[in-house]
């Protein structure tokens, strides 16, 4: 599904030597390359404050813990995503509360936000799913008329910017209170293990988190704030900063196999291609509004599960994200859910399926795993 390989091998003489300087100068917890990176994302991103730590699934749970959400809070978030969102907001004592999806581009479907609040909800959770945002205009003024916080997990959609109806734009996880990514090796920008990070504007929301991820310490040995034990060591933030003046060609090469694919597939009768922005399943030269974390089609009236058996048969890997709604899982199962309330992600369920796709791949590689599916299909 990714090539790291490859990618490492484009970059190799940077991170290379970005590694060797961490470990000539042994600072490897809070060093001066995870201040630099922070600084330049910072930079990138256009948001005053970028806080480093641990993974992606620390970053959304301190994220809540910063705004100062308590046990019984409800907070509404999608049904149709990974489940670490929905796992932090367990693990803190939150109630969850899922909502189902666009069927257009699969994020968290506006009036079913508006028809989940109650007195109890404190938050939202939209999900940046695959690559692009959440309609995050019309979740800000919903939040707004009912005093809630936004939370965005903006664990796959780094550098994707969205555009409101006013003509300004803003980079995905710099539109809320506060947001959460995650370098994971696998996205966009990812470093070489684990590794995660809080954006937020807001200077009191910054310094309060500062201390959470460090044990609650803003002063060696006094602990002010709850906090847990969560950094970005400095060899993964010398890999990020390595890669980070990159992002922005990683995304395109993104959005140019993606175009390829759609070219493709655009015209199958079976096939649903992904949508790309509010309206549209075409992807425009200047284009920044999807970076494409996933592709991700969906199969219409065909035997899924033999598709991707088959694709995975003649070497190509193929993925399902996500096979099981969160509203099912055993986990996160609850008498408030009703199935009727989840007619897209379950159908969603049914159908999707995801191609590879990262920075290397070629047009050689694209066109036999095209061909592969159309062979199947007919």
């Amino acid at each position: 599904m990714v090539d790291l390989k490859g990618q490492y091998q484009d970059i190799k003489h940077s991170v290379d030597n970005a590694i060797q300087k961490v470990i000539d100068e042994t600072s490897f917890i809070n060093g001066p390359k995870v201040k630099e990176f922070q600084t330049n994302l910072e930079n990138y991103l256009g948001v005053k404050h970028v806080i480093p730590c641990a993974n992606g699934t620390d970053a959304l749970q301190i994220a809540m813990m910063g705004v100062g959400l308590k046990p019984g809070d409800e907070v509404i978030t999608a049904d149709f995503t990974f489940a670490a969102t929905v796992e932090v907001i367990a693990l803190l004592g939150l109630t969850p509360v899922l909502v189902d999806v666009d069927p257009n581009n699969f994020n968290i479907d506006i009036e079913c936000i508006k028809k989940a609040i109650t007195p109890k909800t404190r938050a939202i959770v939209p999900v940046h799913l695959f690559g692009q945002c959440a309609d995050m205009e019309a979740i800000l003024k919903i939040a707004k008329d009912n005093n809630l916080f936004v939370i965005e997990d903006n664990a796959q959609a780094i550098g994707a910017s969205y555009s409101f109806s006013d003509g300004s734009k803003a980079k995905a996880g710099t539109l809320g209170d506060v947001a959460s990514t995650s370098f994971f090796p696998s996205k966009n920008l990812g470093c070489y293990g684990d590794g995660g990070a809080i954006f937020t504007n807001d200077d009191d929301l910054a310094h309060t988190i500062r201390g959470i991820v460090n044990h609650g310490m803003y002063k060696r040995y006094h602990h002010d704030v709850v906090g847990v034990n969560s950094r970005l060591d400095s060899i993964q933030a010398a890999v990020l900063d390595a890669k980070l003046p990159k992002l922005d060609s990683y995304n395109q090469a993104r959005r140019n196999a993606a175009k390829k694919y759609n070219t493709a597939f655009r015209i199958h009768p079976n096939l649903v291609i992904p949508k790309s922005g509010t309206d549209c399943d075409n992807i425009c030269d200047n284009c920044d509004c999807h970076v494409f974390h996933q592709y991700t089609l969906k199969l219409k009236n065909g035997d899924r599960d033999g598709l991707v058996a088959h694709l995975n048969a003649k070497g190509i890997p193929c993925g399902v994200y996500y096979p099981i709604p969160l509203h099912q899982q055993k986990a996160y199962k609850s008498k408030r859910y009703d199935e009727a309330d989840f007619k897209v992600t379950n159908q969603l369920s049914k159908e999707v399926f995801s191609l590879p796709m990262h920075t290397e791949l070629e047009d050689n590689q694209i066109d036999y795993i095209v061909n592969t599916i159309k062979e199947y299909l007919g």
